[in-house]
């Protein structure tokens, strides 16, 4: 077992007043759009029909056209050809006044045409929206094509809402581009000296400052350095208040940061770092009050020396994650295999290596088979310079930080490098995650992330696990369901959801012999802010309930986009099945956008 742990990101120089960490937030605040720009919501006009390659539609604009009238007298709309696409696809019109209705009545009709290979909508593309946060383009690690994370794209969908992420580290500098995110905390630093707050653990995070006086004085070797304000860096990357014309961009803004100090003068002690995660999470610590707002992301930019994990942190680990908690940290910066660096090499952790703004693996980071993903860390100087000196500031990771040399002074910002700075991007992208699928446990997350990553398009020399995460492929993967294979009943017409009502959606499912299957699959597409106001219930046809989601006072996210599956053999598939939301709370309202069922 190792006795303490260290940040594992590049110290800097740095200094603000602090201020206490805002009390936690009520049950339901009022709410505010954080969204960059919402994208218009535009009705498909036209239809894109791909034929079989042996059908006469196939090459034929004559055939094309006759079967867009044929379909046209089926449906009773208005269609008509327009042309051929360059892939060989014939581009239908719809005609105007078409409704949702309409267009899954036509898709509906080419579908089921043998001839037919696929019937897409026309969709409407926008240019991507750009945060006016005066910094923002000096983050290359969330957008650019080669060593990013693709970042943006991703905050179409979600921004982290109704997710807090708890930064086990250094504690908190005040910073105006954080505050309006940050939550309250803890210090668990139980030593009063190694705190510099003359009472060891209390509920106060504020970040006292980690420098070393003199060379030596954190045992041999250890070198004199001014204070590092590491967990306002990483915090910042993680949820830096975006779009508010000054700083950075977060990766997850729309979450929540809690403060949680373990991280002092000459680091922390394993003990101090376990009881933070168990008490981040939810779980409980003797001495210490119950924790009001659990967090669902915990990142741990920090670690020591040890070829095993010690007990202490699996035992705390395992518990975060039975709570349903996602658990990330660095690698390490010793260039060496992570298997011999702790808590990097315990299990249900996702470890993260660093990679370069090139997209190589950083020169310092740690490696091998441990490593679960890679994410941008940055280079503030080339492997060949001097240690210590900064060359290129331009290729690190810009985010919040501190003045002071020693205790706090004012805010600023300034680029770091490490795989300290590269985790905070995975737990963002895992609140990302959570945010827009609650139903993710941490496996599932894990496992989106990593079959989501893409090659690194440098170089890794040891091992990145599954390459650079790709933060807009990971969210499409989880929101976007396939419609299973089956007979397909679909409802699109909308229905509004005001407050505190029940509103229903009814199909009519009719040609199917017997029962419904086990397995029936319920396609929901609700688009309302803050779900946890909403109970969506399956009625069968003889006025069975059963229930497909519960409320939540926490589950402030926007939207219930989600397939569930029902046992309901013991239903006549043959009737009225109805969709019925029930809205519990006052203060937001939606609709029912769509449902369908899968036999």
């Amino acid at each position: 077992m190792v006795a303490g742990a260290a940040i594992l990101g590049a110290a800097a120089t740095t200094s603000g007043a602090f201020a206490a960490a805002p009390a936690a937030p009520t049950p339901k605040p009022a709410p505010v759009s954080q969204a960059i720009q919402a994208l218009p919501s535009a009705l498909v006009e036209k239809l894109i029909v791909t034929y079989k390659s042996q059908a006469a539609e196939a090459g034929s604009n004559a055939a094309a056209q006759s079967d867009t009238a044929e379909k046209a007298a089926k449906t009773g709309e208005k269609l008509s050809f327009e042309r051929r696409l360059a892939a060989g696809a014939a581009l239908v019109d719809l005609g105007d006044g078409t409704t949702k209705q309409d267009v899954t009545k036509v898709m509906d009709a080419f579908r089921a045409d043998p001839a037919v290979a696929s019937v897409e909508p026309d969709i409407r593309a926008y240019a991507m929206a750009t945060p006016n946060d005066t910094e923002y383009a000096k983050q290359w690690d969330l957008f650019e094509a080669t060593g990013g994370m693709n970042v943006p794209a991703a905050w179409d969908k979600t921004t982290g809402s109704g997710v807090t992420v708890a930064v086990i580290d250094t504690g908190y500098a005040a910073h105006s581009d954080l505050a309006a995110n940050v939550v309250a905390g803890y210090d668990f630093i139980s030593s009063s000296a190694d705190a510099r707050d003359s009472n060891g653990r209390d509920a106060d995070p504020k970040d006292e400052g980690d420098w070393n006086a003199t060379d030596n004085e954190c045992g041999s070797g250890s070198k004199a350095s001014s204070s590092s304000w590491h967990g306002t860096h990483v915090a910042g990357t993680i949820g830096a208040v975006t779009n508010n014309t000054k700083g950075i961009a977060g990766i997850a803004y729309g979450a929540k940061i809690q403060p949680v100090r373990v991280l002092g003068k000459c680091g922390g002690s394993s003990a101090d770092i376990a009881d933070a995660i168990t008490w981040a999470s939810g779980g409980t610590v003797p001495g210490v009050p119950a924790n009001a707002n659990p967090a669902k992301v915990i990142n741990l930019s920090l670690g020591g020396a040890s070829s095993t994990c010690p007990s202490v942190y699996q035992t705390a680990i395992n518990g975060a994650v039975s709570r349903g908690t996602t658990v990330v940290v660095a690698a390490g910066n010793s260039n060496a295999n992570t298997s011999g660096f702790t808590p990097a090499n315990c299990s249900n952790v996702i470890t993260v290596a660093s990679t370069s703004r090139e997209g190589n693996r950083s020169y310092y980071s740690n490696y091998g088979t441990v490593v679960d993903v890679a994410a941008p860390g940055g280079e503030t100087r080339r492997a060949t310079d001097t240690p210590g000196t900064v060359t290129t500031p331009e290729n690190g990771i810009l985010s919040t930080l501190n003045s002071g040399a020693t205790t706090q002074s004012t805010e600023n910002y300034k680029p770091y490098q490490g795989t300290s700075m590269a985790a905070p991007h995975i737990a963002g992208l895992a609140a990302l995650l959570k945010s827009a699928k609650s139903t993710l446990t941490p496996a599932e997350i894990e496992s989106a992330i990593k079959a989501n990553a893409r090659p690194l398009p440098g170089t890794c020399t040891g091992g990145c696990g599954a390459g650079i995460a790709d933060a807009a492929k990971t969210v499409n993967a989880v929101t976007t369901t396939t419609p299973p294979a089956g007979n397909v009943f679909t409802n699109a017409t909308r229905v509004s959801i005001p407050d505190n009502t029940t509103v229903s959606s009814s199909i009519s499912v009719t040609g199917r012999a017997g029962n419904a299957p086990a397995a029936l699959k319920v396609g929901v597409d609700i688009k309302h802010t803050w779900r946890g106001d909403l109970v969506v219930d399956l009625v069968a046809p003889d006025g069975t309930v059963r229930n497909l989601k519960t409320s939540s006072s926490s589950d402030s996210a926007d939207n219930v986009v989600a397939t569930y599956t029902v046992d309901a053999s013991s239903e006549v598939a043959n009737g009225t099945w109805k969709l019925q939301v029930r809205d519990v709370a006052t203060g937001d309202t939606g609709y029912i956008d769509s449902w369908s069922l899968t036999f």
